[in-house]
């Protein structure tokens, strides 16, 4: 039976690369890219709804200890407090526009006595001798003042990395509450608040994400096209190799007989004896 065939182990081993091959592409490449395409539309939308509402009241839109979520983070909220100056923390390794860059980090004071990490921009760093530093920037406004800022859910460093003192400033590697709380020793609300241009103690606003629905979808296609290619390609050869006429199907030419030098000599005397 010529499906036998099939059974060589080159053939066994192409068939497992294109099943493994198939496989990933389906399973993993694919959903990766439709996952990230899900959470772009899901920013998009947030963004698209916050720049549409009025200003909510922080402790209305987030009560008590409630986390930032996919249908508040973006919102766009008001709050009313003062600057804990002598608190602020810097993250690092930051990238803003393509560059490196700081964010400074700087609790603030609600009227009810809660506090929320503002996120007040960027700044570029400074290239010392060997290290690179936090440039001097402005100081956050002293007193009251009133914000407006856009919802953000907390970052977390995937290499849970302590916070850092340079320069008489904590240094963390995320940007969110719980690695300024645990900078600061302030019990902080859940999420942090990052100002537009315009707003008091601002430095370099943060740019808004893109709208764009981005390369996603069309990646998430592609590896399904390349996962169905494959196995087509693989059917289409089967399919040549096995039919009447076929490569695998035609017998095996018969290896040349080797033989040693003398009897090649013998066989050679022995024609030219024949023929005289």
């Amino acid at each position: 039976m010529r499906l036998r065939l099939l059974l060589r182990p080159g053939w066994l081993a192409l068939t497992a690369l294109v099943l493994i091959f198939a496989g990933v592409c389906f399973t993993l490449l694919a959903p990766w890219q439709f996952t990230r395409h899900t959470e772009r539309a899901t920013t998009n939308d947030a963004i698209t709804h916050a720049a549409n509402a009025n200003p909510a009241d922080l402790t209305t839109l987030l009560p008590g200890d409630q986390r930032p979520d996919a249908t508040t983070e973006w919102r766009t909220v008001q709050v009313t407090g003062e600057y804990l100056a002598d608190k602020e923390v810097v993250a690092r390794l930051r990238t803003v526009l393509g560059e490196p860059a700081f964010e400074v980090l700087t609790p603030f004071r609600l009227a009810d006595g809660s506090t929320v990490v503002v996120d007040r921009g960027f700044v570029r760093p400074v290239q010392g001798d060997k290290s690179v530093t936090v440039p001097d920037y402005a100081a956050p406004p002293a007193g009251t003042v009133t914000l407006t800022a856009r919802v953000r859910a907390d970052e977390r460093d995937p290499r849970d990395r302590r916070a850092e003192s340079e320069g008489g400033r904590p240094q963390v590697y995320a940007v969110g509450s719980g690695v300024v709380a645990y900078a600061t020793g302030l019990d902080l609300r859940p999420g942090y608040l990052q100002l537009d241009d315009g707003a008091p103690g601002v430095l370099g606003p943060l740019p808004l994400p893109s709208l764009e629905a981005g390369p996603f979808l069309s990646y998430a296609l592609q590896w399904i096209a390349f996962g169905t290619m494959a196995i087509l390609a693989w059917l289409y050869f089967t399919w040549r190799e096995i039919k009447p006429g076929g490569v695998l199907a035609a017998p095996r030419p018969d290896r040349p007989r080797r033989v040693s030098v003398a009897q090649q000599i013998a066989e050679e005397e022995a024609r030219e004896r024949a023929l005289s």
